[in-house]
């Protein structure tokens, strides 16, 4: 197989799952750090004719982070293009076992270890309500249907705009002030917020997280639980 990625999270999914399959990935594939392949662009700009000269057997995309343009372009030029959705972590689950499917691989087994990490998480003892801004200038924050919605759900924190009609809505910083929240919620991508980058519009507690463990569905998942509940725990004391 010929495999070139537009999707962070399923560019580790398959390198480490099916190590030599990918040709090609985009600039923001970070991991797994040693990644050595052809760099074909951003999520939202590839370059749609770079890929199509690597003679890929098959690219992965996802309906939220690419731009049905670029896949109809590989498609008119007789590129195989799987299309994920994730809305929630089980939807993450059957995503990533399709991919690598169509990969070629086996069920491995940090995908069994991740399933099972979520279906032992102990019931949260208490429940918060949190807003989560994913951008800053304007401010934007999970609204409705999103995957880092769902697992904080799970770690016990609820969306405060999880019934909005729109899922990335743009909100006034103001109105998110009086939001009625508990906590605020401050990933580092894809805005990368920091202790002195974030927090001091606030005056309820923040939790800064890792980007990557609340929103990305590959072997980071594993670890996800973990590492998100304990930013949670200690935003919290």
């Amino acid at each position: 197989m010929r495999v070139v990625s537009l999707v962070p999270s399923l560019t580790e999914a398959v390198a480490v799952s099916v190590p030599g399959a990918l040709v090609g990935a985009t600039d923001w594939c970070s991991h797994p750090a040693d990644l050595d392949v052809v760099r074909i662009g951003g999520t939202k700009n590839p370059d749609v004719r770079r890929v199509i000269g690597l003679a890929p057997d098959l690219v992965i995309a996802n309906e939220e982070e690419n731009r049905e343009p670029d896949l109809a372009m590989l498609r008119a030029a007789g590129v195989e293009v799987l299309v994920t959705e994730v809305r929630d972590l089980p939807g993450a689950f059957r995503e990533l076992a399709m991919v690598l499917a169509a990969c070629g691989a086996g069920r491995p087994g940090w995908l069994e270890d991740a399933g099972a990490v979520w279906e032992q998480l102990p019931l949260p003892e208490a429940r918060l309500t949190a807003v989560i801004p994913i951008w800053r200038r304007p401010w934007m924050v999970l609204g409705r249907d999103t995957f880092a919605g769902d697992l904080l759900s799970r770690l016990g924190v609820d969306n405060a705009y999880a019934l909005h009609a729109e899922r990335y809505p743009r909100v006034p910083v103001e109105e998110l002030r009086g939001a009625g929240a508990d906590l605020m919620v401050l990933p580092d991508e894809p805005y990368r917020f920091t202790a002195d980058d974030g927090p001091e519009e606030f005056t309820i507690p923040s939790a800064l997280v890792s980007g990557r463990h609340l929103t990305w569905y590959g072997p980071s998942l594993a670890k996800a639980p973990a590492v998100l509940g304990a930013a949670l725990r200690a935003a919290c004391r």
